[in-house]
């Protein structure tokens, strides 16, 4: 997971297996605490997702939109393995990322 790269894909979860909800950002710091914070994604905030379980980067926009677009139209148990292929517990890596 290199940290240099300017644009990022995360999956948020509410918990082990719980409800996911996969976003692009070139901040993820930032995007982390607004989600965390109840602004932005209506969706992330009703079913309170602020559980950081994996991540992508991208030196560009469009690779990363792409990616995410990618994300979104796979099936819940796809995205369930990609989690665990690097994440087994489903830990909040958001401290590995954003220095917490």
């Amino acid at each position: 997971m290199a940290i240099e790269a300017s644009y990022y894909v995360y999956i948020l979860a509410s918990g082990q297996h719980g409800t996911l909800y996969n976003g692009v950002t070139n901040d993820l710091r930032r995007r982390l605490a607004q989600h965390r914070g109840g602004q932005g994604s209506r969706f992330v905030r009703k079913y309170k997702l602020n559980r950081l379980v994996y991540v992508e980067t991208y030196p560009t926009a469009m690779q990363a939109i792409t990616r995410e677009k990618q994300l979104k139209n796979w099936r819940r148990d796809w995205k369930i393995e990609l989690i665990k292929r690097d994440n087994l517990d489903w830990n909040d890596l958001s401290g590995l990322i954003c220095g917490r």
